[in-house]
């Protein structure tokens, strides 16, 4: 019975801290939810007309939006987990379903950016019809609605999901300037060339982000190390700073998620050291010093070489 209240009170401790952030981070979540439903559906607006004008530029554009989408929804998801509280079976499962999902739309953007220069180079080779007053239109909205996405984001806290999301915008809005310049050469002077050129321009900006996006993603799903984070560093700054520590070795830090730093490492202490306080020590330093939330520490019972006895004293 006891451990039954016991359980009930911490789901309840849970549910009130939970609350809190739950209010905190809605703001956000509304943000990127709006921002994505934006993106999103204009990008389906963009392909159309871009097929319709027969504009590679626009169609250029419509898939850097859909690498925005993509974005959006990755950092959507976040947001989301972000918010769950801990339940350490699905929590794992969870944080790698949205790197294998920025994975799989890293590898979908190359394959679009081949696809937007294969045909780009045809179309310099032989320049295609491009009806330009359409395609400046379409144009010049898209340009706005990423405007609206942008200053949504911008309104956010300032947390890596929203920062890479108000980038992808970013990048977004330069699309739609190389498309409206595009549509105002050929409005201007008739040569449809310039549609191509600049679509390729465009492609590298997707080029950009989804390379990124599959290199960060490949890292973490090889169990790299994350960023920021040294096994080296590590065992010199829990020696340093955590008292009656001596040695620590088999450091490996990995990443769950874009935002989850997991670490296990083997820690030796002096002799007369209490392992618990050390343990809770260790841990406390990892999450702050190095975001490190999750941590499996082996405390090893040997004691410490003569060398290292001489802090003791102190």
């Amino acid at each position: 019975m006891s451990a039954h209240h016991h359980d009930h009170s911490h789901g309840h401790a849970h549910g009130g801290h939970s609350h809190g952030h739950h209010s905190h981070g809605m703001g956000n979540e509304k943000r990127v939810m709006l921002a994505m439903w934006l993106t999103g559906g204009f990008m389906v607006l963009e392909a159309v007309g871009g097929v319709v004008s027969g504009s590679l530029a626009l169609l250029a554009d419509a898939g850097h939006m859909l690498t925005d989408t993509g974005a959006l929804m990755l950092a959507f998801v976040a947001t989301r987990l972000a918010r769950r509280p801990a339940d350490e079976a699905r929590s794992y499962g969870y944080a790698r379903a949205e790197i294998l999902a920025a994975f799989a739309n890293g590898i979908v953007m190359i394959g679009v950016v081949l696809w937007i220069a294969v045909e780009a180079v045809g179309r310099i080779m032989e320049p295609a019809p491009v009806m330009g007053t359409p395609m400046l239109v379409i144009a010049v909205a898209g340009l706005m609605v990423n405007i609206v996405a942008f200053r949504l984001l911008h309104g956010g806290e300032n947390n890596l999901n929203m920062r890479g999301a108000a980038l992808h915008v970013m990048g977004d809005m330069l699309g739609s300037v190389a498309a409206i310049a595009a549509a105002g050469i050929i409005i201007a002077t008739g040569y449809t060339i310039a549609d191509p050129i600049l679509s390729v321009l465009v492609a590298l900006l997707i080029l950009k982000s989804a390379v990124g996006i599959t290199k960060e993603s490949a890292h973490i799903l090889m169990e790299g190390t994350p960023e920021g984070i040294d096994g080296e560093a590590i065992a010199e700054d829990l020696m340093g700073n955590v008292p009656g520590v001596c040695n620590v070795h088999h450091v490996h830090a990995w990443s769950l998620g874009s935002t989850r730093a997991v670490a296990t490492l083997h820690a030796q202490l002096e002799t007369n050291t209490d392992s618990a306080t050390a343990l809770a020590k260790i841990k406390a330093r990892l999450a702050d010093k190095f975001a490190i939330g999750h941590a499996t520490v082996q405390i090893e019972e040997e004691e410490c070489p003569d060398h290292a006895e001489a802090p003791h004293q102190h």
